[in-house]
Parts: C-alpha cells; structure tokens; sequence
C-alpha cells in the first residue's frame, strides 16, 4: 500500500490506541528480531509462542488481548485462527477478568459534599473548578473526554431553563451515520446549591477574563497561565472530589461517576432509553438495556433532575 493509504488507516486509531498499540508493536518487533522471524508474516505457532511469554510476564487477560489486537492490525486476520481463539479462553480461564465494580457508591454522598460548596460565587477557582466538573460529569453520566472537549460557542442557555451543549469533536463512540450527543443541564431550583446550570453559568463568568482570547475550551487550569487542560487532569479533579467526599477513590475512579449516575437513575425508575441516550451508549448498550428496562418516562431532562433529588437514605446502590 502507498504511504498515504497507510496514514488514512492509521489514523483510524484513537490516540490512546495508537499509543497503546505502538508498545503491543514495539514488543512484538523486538520478539522476531530475536527470534530472526519477519514480524509482518509470522505463523500462528510464533504468536501464540510471543502471547505465552507476555503471560508468563504476569499480563493478565486485557492486556493479552490488547497485545492481540495490535498484531490483528499489521498481520491481517492470522490473528483469528481458531488456535489463538483457544488460547485466548485459556488465559481468560486461568487469569479470569474481574468487573472493576461489584457496586457503585451513591450520588447523594458527593451531591451532599457539593451542596456545602455553596454560594457559588464565593469560591475559589479551583473548588468551582472541582465542582463544575463532577456535577456535569453525575448529571449527563458522560466520559470525561467528552466532557474535556466542551466549548464555549457550543452552549446554548434556555432562559432559566435548560442549558444545551453539543459536542461536535470526534470522541470514543462516534461512527459513521451516529448522532453526536447532545448535553442537556437542567436549573435546578428546587436546589440551587447543587443546580449543574448555575454552577456552570457562574464558571463562565468567573473565569472569563482569565481565559486567553483563542481560548474556547470550557475547561481551564485554575492556575496561571490558565491554559486547556487534558481529560487527564479533569480526571483528577473529579477523583480529587470523590475523594474529599468520603468516596473510596483507590477502588473508584473518576469514570466511576458515569457508574454511579446510571445505577441511581435505573434504580430511581428511569427508563432504560433515557439512560441510554443520556449516557450516550452505543448499540453495544443492548445488555444494558435488557436488563435494567424500565417504564418509559418522556421527560428530557428527569434523568438529571432525578439524580440531583435522589432519596437520601440510600447508602449504597447495587
């Protein structure tokens, strides 16, 4: 293929799956340059000999099939051979994948931390910072990617409605023919102190005449110079509040909230298309919705509005 045609396709990839591939690669070229094999065309004996020492290195089954995957990119569908397919069961028998939550903590626990982070207008940066972004993060149960490539000209507010927000970047779900989600903050007035509008209107101005002028993403360093900053760091900023509200952040992280907000909101009766469509999941979401269907509720924003009213007594949701 010419080189040109090589880029289109790699640029197919993700950035953090081309990083992840390009050290699954990286090892598997130093595996057949010690083994004097072409890494391009190798049998099927030679890959499973290459995934059997990765396992005897500890990896365990994700890691594995990542490798696996990497080498499905430049062998071609070698790496489907019924062979491989057994052995892949083997190490997930043997090193069996674990779900990464048996249950979720409750939104009412950071919701309550939050609330105290109130009035709005007399915090500091970095605690409306914090607090923006773990709100929007409960209230749409979104990736923080997405919620990292918010910008200024895609909000639209309603009056003392509604806020909408549409995000037009390409983001972990996005396909060819798919809608692009569309987020949606209600103000809350029954509680304004936690109410994702007012706190998000209230970052705005606050740090409008800190941000650069060719700065139009929401999100900004609450230090100088006051630049973008990554999902990494929102990440920390939403795990920092987990943390300050009691949550268990060395088995929850940050995502955890997208966890968190769905499991209330079924539990909450919450229809099962709601969620899917606030939550932006895919066609792979079928599991999901086979098994928490719910009556169908046609309120646009009860998903939100039931996670910011949820019932206090309930400590921990399933």
């Amino acid at each position: 293929m010419s080189p040109n045609a090589v880029e289109i396709m790699i640029a197919s990839l993700a950035e953090n799956t081309y990083r992840q591939y390009d050290c699954c690669i990286r090892a598997w070229i130093d595996y057949c340059n010690l083994k004097k094999y072409d890494y391009f065309d190798c049998s099927v004996i030679s890959i499973i000999d290459f995934l059997t020492l990765t396992f005897e290195k500890g990896a365990k089954y994700g890691t594995i099939n990542s490798y696996k995957s990497a080498l499905g990119l430049i062998l071609g569908p070698v790496v489907n051979d019924e062979r491989i397919k057994r052995f892949m069961r083997g190490v997930f028998r043997l090193r069996p994948t674990a779900p990464k939550y048996s249950l979720t903590w409750n939104p009412n626990i950071v919701l309550s931390y939050l609330a105290d982070k109130w009035p709005n207008e007399s915090l500091d940066l970095q605690n409306l910072s914090m607090k923006t972004a773990t709100l929007l993060a409960l209230v749409t149960a979104h990736r923080v990617q997405t919620l990292s490539l918010i910008k200024l000209d895609n909000i639209q507010a309603y009056e003392d409605s509604e806020i909408i927000i549409k995000i037009p970047d390409i983001i972990k779900t996005s396909r060819a023919n798919a809608l692009q989600p569309v987020l949606k903050l209600p103000f809350f007035n029954e509680r304004p102190e936690i109410c994702p509008g007012r706190t998000l209107v209230c970052y705005i101005k606050k740090t409008k005449l800190l941000r650069q002028r060719s700065q139009n993403f929401l999100f900004i360093s609450h230090k100088r110079p006051h630049g973008r900053i990554s999902s990494q760091r929102l990440s920390h900023w939403i795990k920092d509040t987990l943390h300050n509200s009691g949550i268990d952040t060395a088995l929850f992280s940050a995502h955890s909230t997208r966890h968190a907000a769905t499991s209330a909101a079924k539990k909450l009766g919450v229809n099962v298309e709601t969620i899917r469509k606030t939550a932006g999941w895919t066609d792979s979401s079928s599991v999901f919705a086979k098994f928490y269907n719910k009556e169908i509720i046609d309120d646009p924003n009860q998903f939100a509005r039931l996670i910011l009213s949820g019932n206090d007594n309930d400590d921990t949701l399933e």
